[in-house]
């Protein structure tokens, strides 16, 4: 056995052949491990030395731009790698336009505003016994300010160790009063255009910081509602029912429906409209079949030999929501079409007819 160094390997102990002088393997002046740690820093400090992104931007002069719209990223933590994936394709793509002979100038940029920002400085002031209804609007506002002033100067820091080129030195930033000064000056455009006015909307609110919320800001919680099956069963469709004739009498003048002795089955998470309900929407865009149950639990809703015309796609679905296992039921060989479903009446659970619509 021989023990690997950085770039040779020693003679083994034993005194044995060194079998790695019979490998003929390319010499090189490179180190085995890059040293990244170490070397980074040196290389971004030689960058800032040289000037190179003004180079980059003098050499570039008069050539057609390329222009990168960066979402500036929140200031308020530090960098994760969703960040840094986020800014080293944008790098790419900015660096290799410059390479193509474009003046690609990438200005980086921060977002300061926002609810996040405040919600840190309140939990500052629980922590030491304060009320924020206590603090000053102003007073407020400036410790909101530095502490975004605070996060971009460390951002800046973290996306630079990234080796993204771009005018550090000169970002933008929300919260500049060059750039609120820019807002309120468009905004009075507007009004002395007269295309200003006041209205009304629904918006997302915050009850306990008293804002409205942007969706970003909203956070969803996985809720599974409370959900019935309904069966409507089908009203059997024979003409002796108007004409005064039996059962078997009507039975033997018309051919059967095949639908007859059959269910439609409905789901809602608003069980409170069913008393209510008098129609079954259907969609002529969607594929239908009649379901026939072989077999199936004990005081089940869904029960042995019964039919019920399910969209395809959902048969297997409603099944198991009835307890019936993958091979006690079968899909009988019946075509179901949109017309035949507009046409059928069914009856309600709670005794009212109902009928079929689009």
């Amino acid at each position: 056995m021989t023990k690997s160094t950085n770039d040779r390997t020693t003679p083994p102990a034993s005194g044995g052949r060194d079998w790695s002088e019979t490998l003929l393997l390319p010499q090189t002046d490179f180190p085995m491990r890059a040293g990244l740690p170490e070397l980074e820093p040196k290389l971004l400090k030689r960058w800032s030395e040289i000037g190179l992104y003004e180079h980059l931007r003098a050499e570039s002069k008069g050539r057609p731009k390329f222009v990168l719209h960066d979402g500036p990223p929140y200031a308020n933590g530090n960098i994760h790698i969703g960040h840094a994936l986020n800014k080293i394709l944008k790098d790419v793509v900015v660096k290799s336009q410059q390479m193509a002979g474009r003046d690609s100038n990438y200005v980086p940029g921060w977002d300061c505003h926002g609810l996040p920002i405040e919600w840190k400085i309140e939990e500052q002031y629980r922590a030491n016994g304060k009320n924020k209804d206590d603090v000053p609007l102003i007073e407020f506002r400036a410790e909101c300010r530095a502490f975004a002033q605070k996060w971009l100067d460390i951002q800046r820091e973290e996306f630079k160790r990234l080796g993204v080129v771009g005018d550090w030195a000169k970002p933008y930033s929300t919260m500049s009063f060059a750039a609120e000064a820019t807002i309120a000056r468009e905004i009075l455009k507007f009004a002395e255009n007269g295309l200003l006015y006041r209205g009304s909307k629904p918006v997302m609110w915050s009850v306990a910081e008293r804002t409205a919320l942007a969706e970003a800001e909203v956070e969803y919680h996985d809720y599974q509602s409370d959900m019935i099956w309904v069966k409507f069963q089908v009203q059997p469709s024979l003409l002796g029912f108007t004409t005064g004739l039996t059962r078997e009498e009507a039975r033997l003048k018309n051919p059967p429906n095949p639908f007859d002795d059959s269910y439609v089955v409905v789901w809602t998470t608003t069980p409170w409209t069913i008393p209510g309900n008098r129609a079954i929407s259907f969609s002529s865009r969607i594929s239908y079949g009649i379901y026939q149950v072989l077999n199936a639990p004990e005081n089940n809703w869904a029960k042995p030999f019964d039919r019920y015309i399910l969209a395809d796609n959902l048969a297997a679905q409603v099944m198991k929501a009835a307890k019936i296992e993958e091979g006690d039921y079968v899909r009988q060989d019946v075509v179901v079409t949109a017309e035949q479903l507009c046409g059928l009446i069914c009856h309600h659970p709670l005794g009212n007819p109902v009928s079929q619509d689009h």
